[in-house]
């Protein structure tokens, strides 16, 4: 992430993915800060010469470029912040959390003027937002960008959005810009997510057009008064973009001009903006078979488009149980979520009996899994039988056997094997051989009938 201070790039502040904040100069790295948790998001408020920093935490860290120092944080209602925006008009700062809300200070009072839930009006539950930004012209209007693919307009005062606008994608909005063109007097909305880059009216709600690339989008950079974007993808390549309708082409590569009119064309292509594209088979899932042929199916190459509002009715008529089984699946990812930011203990095992030593360590973990899960089941069962614990390493009389190479388990002999029948280990190829195959010899069929034939 990266916040431009200045009005050109000779100061530059960098967010890191090591919790660094980094601040260049032109001739170079001039100093580097650390925050007390993973910051997602900066931004910069030019008029008090504070940096600021959304976390994962529900702080909003405050970082004063002029005295050089920590100031005391504004602390927010969320679990924790995804994103941090200012207006240059009004200087309010407006934070995004991680439970769908937004809350807004002033910088002057430095406290609270307001939270809403942004996300619940698009019929949304259990969503993030994840980005928002304050339109360039009067001041009122912010669009907040959902982890479900959704850009809501807000007008600051009121609680309820103006517009909504679906992505269809279902994946979260990365960007969100407000685009000032020369060719219209209202400004333009363009939203990002994973797969589509989309340019429409805030207004009206209706689309402009649209950029869908072949590769998965990670950020979208516009030129200001001007139709060029560029795009990062997960390949080395940046793919540039020019729309003559957003605006003229920049000084430096004012040639774009000359190649759109050789190119222009006159016929206009047709948005399938509102509209869902639908295959044969998933007609057939969903019942709506009986649909082809009218006029709410659209044949377009290998399959049809759709009315969005009709095909989410469809399915949730064809699924009823589909929300929860989301619930269930947003809930398992929590918990992997979880566990995956848990700190693992690394232990290192010894030289001898390292599978017995691995085997304790399993047992061990299990049992206390399952104590976390139900201590009474627990109790009652250590009771009866307690198995052995890591103390065993550390036990004076038990050292040898971790340390001494006269003391380690062959489980492939067969004595180990003759007192544990039913241990299986998967190193092991050799196998006892049964009281028949010891004292009997097999024999082919083959042999034998060669032997009879001869007899005869």
């Amino acid at each position: 992430m990266i916040v431009i201070l200045g009005d050109d790039y000779s100061k530059l502040a960098f967010l890191c993915a090591d919790r660094s904040v980094c601040l260049h100069a032109k001739y170079g790295s001039h100093y580097i800060m650390r925050i007390p948790r993973m910051g997602r998001d900066i931004a910069y408020d030019h008029w008090s010469c504070d940096l600021l920093c959304a976390a994962s935490s529900p702080d909003l860290y405050r970082i004063n470029l002029e005295q050089g120092r920590f100031l005391s944080s504004l602390s927010t209602q969320s679990p924790a912040l995804n994103v941090v925006s200012r207006s240059n008009l009004h200087g309010l700062v407006a934070c995004g959390g991680e439970d769908g809300a937004i809350e807004c200070f002033d910088m002057r009072a430095r406290s609270s003027v307001g939270r809403i839930d942004a996300v619940s009006p698009a019929r949304d539950i259990d969503q993030e937002v994840t980005t928002l930004e304050f339109d360039g012209d009067g001041g009122f209007l912010m669009a907040v960008g959902s982890s479900s693919g959704k850009v809501l307009i807000y007008d600051l005062r009121s609680s309820y959005p103006i517009r909504i606008k679906d992505h269809m994608y279902g994946s979260p909005i990365l960007d969100i810009k407000w685009h000032q063109t020369l060719n219209s007097e209202r400004p333009k909305l363009i939203t990002t997510d994973n797969h589509i880059v989309r340019i429409w009216d805030p207004e009206t709600g209706d689309g402009m057009t649209s950029i869908e690339p072949t590769g998965t989008i990670n950020d979208i950079c516009v030129f200001s008064d001007s139709g060029l974007m560029l795009l990062a993808l997960d390949g080395s390549q940046i793919p540039s973009y020019f729309i003559p309708a957003l605006g003229p082409a920049p000084k430096w590569c004012s040639y774009l001009e000359n190649l759109t009119e050789e190119m222009e064309e006159g016929a206009q292509t047709t948005i399938y903006d509102d509209f869902k594209f639908l295959t044969k088979e998933d007609l057939e899932r969903l019942n709506l078979t009986n649909l082809i042929g009218t006029n709410l199916l659209r044949a377009y190459m290998h399959g049809f488009f759709i009315d969005y509002r009709l095909y989410k009715k469809a399915q949730s008529l064809a699924d009823p149980f589909a929300y929860d089984n989301y619930i269930e699946q947003r809930k398992k990812e929590k918990l992997e979520a979880e566990r995956a930011s848990r700190i693992t203990i690394k232990r290192k095992l010894p030289k001898v009996n390292r599978v017995l030593a691995a085997r304790i360590l399993e047992d061990e973990e299990a049992e206390n899994e399952t104590k976390g899960a139900d201590g009474d089941d627990i109790k009652k069962k250590s009771k009866k039988k307690k198995s052995l614990s890591s103390d065993v390493f550390r036990d004076e009389r038990f050292a040898a056997m971790f340390e001494n190479k006269d003391f380690e388990v062959d489980e492939q002999s067969l004595e180990y094997m003759s007192l544990h029948p039913m241990s299986l280990h998967p190193t092991s190829s050799k196998k006892q051989p049964s009281l028949v195959e010891e004292h009997f010899e097999p024999v082919m069929e083959d042999i034998d009938e060669n032997s009879s034939g001869s007899d005869a």
